[in-house]
């Protein structure tokens, strides 16, 4: 389908609007193309709104120099008489007036010059155009905020009545949630908060919300990053992290380079990097372990600072027994059962913790079990020969 334009030199000029837009788009990331399609349909809008058109209208705003034009697009009919409605049609002949190539089923476009397309038309314009700008820049912020999901961000505290806690982030405005929260730590306005970013929703009205986390064992792992450079490199791997927000935590480390201690290098010289990640927690005490294939070293090495005599592993259900001494089986489980817990979170094992003593007492029970089973059996065994004997005479007496 061809189309044709009548041109008309007076198109109004938007020169400094070009030139705006191309600011926006190199400070807020707006594209210049998603703006101007904005303004476009908003001049359409404005245009019939105000001139009370019944035409189908198309305006266009030259990329480069701003200028705006108005069309009135016409289907083409072949005679005069078959024009129904001169709005929307246009015969033949006067359409080649316009673009001698033009047929039958082509559009004709006509360029408009409406008078006063003014104050009215440019303030309904202008409040399309912002709200289409308004719109961009909350798109675009949430495409950039979403992208750093996992990523540590510092905020100043702006709401902090014991619920949910309000961040200022500068441009985004951030929430931490209750269960997002370290229980031990209280917080105020203007205090400065690190936290990591678990999610973006969007708010009310479309505008982008931050969800963030001091909670999350992704903080923990994202403060081992800043503070570690070996794990930023990937040198050191973290491979699994279990926590208990403001009171203790596990992280297992591993290197596929022998040279290199990964529990050393985290915890640093005289301590100063482990130092400093538990500074931010505000206390929360970190266990640093070493990740290993075997389970049974690996369940030992998450039970610290408890020490281990022995651990027996069933893979098939996941399942480990592990003995200690008497005097270390309230540290191996922890208070209120923590560091059991623990334990098993970060290897995804279900871990049994007994006493020498308790191990001891269960074998005995069993042996006991065991013995008390085979008198049983010696004796069932004893009753049926007795049965065989009687039925054996029943029958020699009823042969006789």
């Amino acid at each position: 389908m061809k189309k044709a334009s009548k041109t008309n030199n007076q198109a109004i000029n938007s020169s400094e609007l070009i030139i705006a837009m191309d600011e926006l788009e190199k400070e807020n990331g707006i594209k210049k193309d998603v703006l101007l399609e904005a303004i476009e349909t908003a001049l359409v809008t404005a245009y019939k709104r105000n001139f009370d058109s019944a035409e189908n209208v198309k305006i266009t705003m030259d990329r480069e120099t701003g200028e705006i034009h108005v069309y009135a697009e016409k289907d083409i009919v072949e005679k005069p008489e078959d024009v129904e409605n001169d709005k929307l049609q246009i015969c033949l002949e006067d359409a080649r007036k316009i673009n001698k190539k033009l047929e039958v089923g082509d559009k004709a476009e006509i360029e408009q010059v409406p008078k006063n397309f003014g104050r009215i038309a440019a303030q309904t314009a202008k409040q399309v155009i912002v709200q289409k700008i308004r719109e961009e820049s909350r798109n675009f912020l949430f495409d950039e905020f979403n992208e750093k999901k996992g990523e540590i961000v510092s905020g100043i505290v702006q709401k902090a009545d014991g619920g949910i806690v309000v961040l200022d982030l500068g441009r985004l405005e951030g929430v931490m949630p209750v269960k997002e929260q370290i229980p031990t730590e209280r917080y105020h306005v203007n205090d400065k908060i690190r936290g990591v970013i678990l999610d973006v929703e969007r708010g009310t009205k479309g505008v982008p919300q931050v969800i963030v986390s001091r909670a999350h064992v992704d903080f923990v792992r994202k403060l081992f990053e800043l503070e570690i450079p070996e794990i930023y490199e990937g040198v050191i791997e973290i491979k699994s992290v279990s926590r208990d927000p403001g009171n203790r935590c596990k992280v297992a480390v591993y290197s596929p380079n022998e040279n290199i201690d990964p529990v050393g290098s985290c915890v640093g010289q005289k301590g100063i990097r482990i130092q400093n990640i538990i500074n931010e927690l505000n206390g929360e005490k970190i266990d640093v372990i070493e990740w290993s294939e075997d389970p049974a070293i690996y369940i030992s090495a998450a039970l610290l600072p408890a020490e281990v005599m022995a651990v027996d592993v069933k893979p098939e259900e996941k399942f480990a027994q592990v003995i200690v001494r008497d005097d270390q089986l309230s540290l191996a489980i922890g208070k209120a059962g923590q560091n059991a817990r623990l334990a098993a979170r970060l290897t995804n094992w279900k871990i049994d913790i007994k006493s020498e003593s308790q191990f001891r007492e269960m074998l005995a029970k069993m042996q006991e079990e065991a013995e008390q089973g085979e008198v049983e059996d010696v004796q069932e065994e004893g009753n049926t020969e007795t049965t065989e004997e009687i039925s054996e005479n029943n029958v020699e007496v009823t042969e006789e």
